[in-house]
């Protein structure tokens, strides 16, 4: 399937992003680092670049070496970088001029690399209030250190929180544009993931299809969005080892997403059984999960609180599992006391957008919590990313899951850890079943939810039935 592909929105919509982030920040300048290459094993071969997210929000452009301000006071807005000389071009090729990219994202003043250190030496000397976000990379936090005279250990704590909050705000809400960006990755991530289902059979190496994923994401304009999770041993939840040979009776979790040119995310999660059929036991722990999935985004609308979304999701789950034997007593006090997560031991989902944790790197309590939902301590719901009240706009995973992970059921089971909910005896049958996990992409709509993309298949007889059309 071929993919329309495109590295820039309009002007106008970079423009608008700032306008509006200058409405939200009263004062002072805000310091936008763009990302510079990163060497893989020497200077000149580096990995594939990647802009950061927020410098890509609001200014559009994606080549290393540039960064920008914004003056909350003045209105005035600067992209610094540099003119390529003829040696660039003889490797590169003919590239825009600084003004030129300028103009193509609606920045009038346009200055050399060496001018940054200026603009910021006078608003310091200034006593004007100097905003950044949290850096994440290296070079990122040394280029702060000495444009802001500040010791290494502190860059990290001196982030604005006004700016944080207020990017997060902005970022958090999708337009039609960039809820577009998802949908298209999505269509990718259908051609990923139905092509790992068909490929599903004994003797294959995971890396196998692994690598045809991760091809089908190039092919396509971009990346994967994020490592691809390819997995026989589904109870590692993040297992990025590709090193297994397929085996008849076991289950494949493959989480993968791609990522389009202009940085937004996919983010898809399917589970087949290796050699085209579930078995009776995996049909019944992949019914639990695949309700779970349905009714969690059923519940999804405008002013819903996603924490609660997260325990219908748990709840279901804890009830599945009683009617198989493998837990016991009252689910709504076992859910409460935290017995479920020996299971489900992550959160229901993430937000999703230019990051495919989005906004993750500004603080997750930022993100996911606000004033009027805390983040929780227990196990498994602290991992719980996202807990605050939906609005329109917002674009995030469902993705529940149940595992059987051996080494944390060995350890409950040893101290007898909540006995009264969990049949251990039951449990030690599912030691080596692995993981299920299902996952889909909504967005919150202006009164419900949408799920976004074409439909990836994902009941029992969809899945078998993609397997078999070879």
């Amino acid at each position: 399937m071929c993919h329309k592909i495109k590295d820039m929105f309009e002007s106008g919509v970079y423009k608008n992003r700032r306008d509006r982030l200058k409405k939200l920040v009263k004062s002072g300048i805000a310091f936008f680092p763009g990302n510079e290459e990163s060497p893989m094993n020497y200077p000149a071969n580096t990995y594939h670049f990647r802009q950061d997210s927020s410098f890509s929000y609001f200014f559009g452009l994606n080549q290393p070496g540039l960064a920008a301000i914004i003056d909350f006071d003045t209105g005035d807005e600067y992209l610094f970088g540099k003119d390529i000389g003829i040696d660039d071009i003889i490797w590169m090729g003919n590239q825009p001029t600084m003004k030129e990219r300028g103009n193509n994202v609606g920045v009038d003043r346009t200055l050399p690399t060496d001018k940054l250190g200026e603009i910021i030496d006078k608003a310091l000397s200034g006593g004007r209030k100097i905003h950044y976000l949290p850096p994440y990379r290296g070079e990122t936090i040394i280029q702060m250190h000495h444009l802001l005279g500040k010791p290494l250990e502190t860059i990290h704590e001196g982030s604005s929180p006004e700016l944080i909050k207020s990017v997060i705000m902005l970022r958090s809400v999708k337009d039609e544009n960039e809820i577009r960006e998802i949908e298209s990755m999505i269509e990718v991530a259908y051609d990923m993931h139905t092509t790992a289902m068909k490929m599903a059979y004994p003797g294959v190496y995971e890396r196998e299809i692994a690598g045809r994923v991760e091809g089908i994401a190039l092919s396509s304009g971009g990346p994967v969005a994020f490592p691809v999770i390819l997995t026989i041993n589904g109870q590692i939840l993040h297992n990025h080892d590709h090193s297994n040979i397929l085996k008849d009776g076991k289950l494949m979790v493959v989480d993968a997403g791609a990522e389009s040119m202009l940085g937004y995310a996919s983010d898809i999660t399917r589970t087949s059984p290796v050699g085209g059929r579930f078995s009776q036991k995996q049909k019944e722990i992949y019914e639990i999960v695949l309700n779970a999935n349905l009714e969690a985004i059923s519940e999804i609308k405008p002013g819903v609180f996603f924490k609660d979304i997260h325990f219908i999701a748990a709840r279901i789950i804890a009830e599945g599992l009683k009617e198989l034997g493998i837990m016991r007593g009252n689910m709504e006090e076992a859910v409460k006391a935290g017995a479920h997560a020996l299971f489900f031991p992550h959160g229901l989902g993430h937000m999703l957008g230019l990051d495919v944790h989005d906004l993750e790197g500004l603080g997750e309590n930022y993100v996911g919590y606000d004033d009027t939902v805390k983040r929780s301590d227990q196990f498994g719901t602290a991992y719980l990313r996202m807990g605050k009240k939906l609005q329109p706009g917002y674009v995030l995973t469902i993705e529940p899951g149940i595992y059987f992970i051996p080494a944390l059921i060995d350890l409950w089971k040893k101290e007898k850890k909540f006995h009264e909910f969990i049949h251990y005896e039951t449990v030690d049958q599912y030691e080596d079943f692995g993981g299920i996990r299902i996952e889909d992409d909504v967005l919150v709509t202006d009164t419900d939810h949408r799920i976004l993309g074409k439909p990836i298949p994902k009941t029992i007889e969809e899945v078998e039935e993609e397997m078999a059309n070879i």
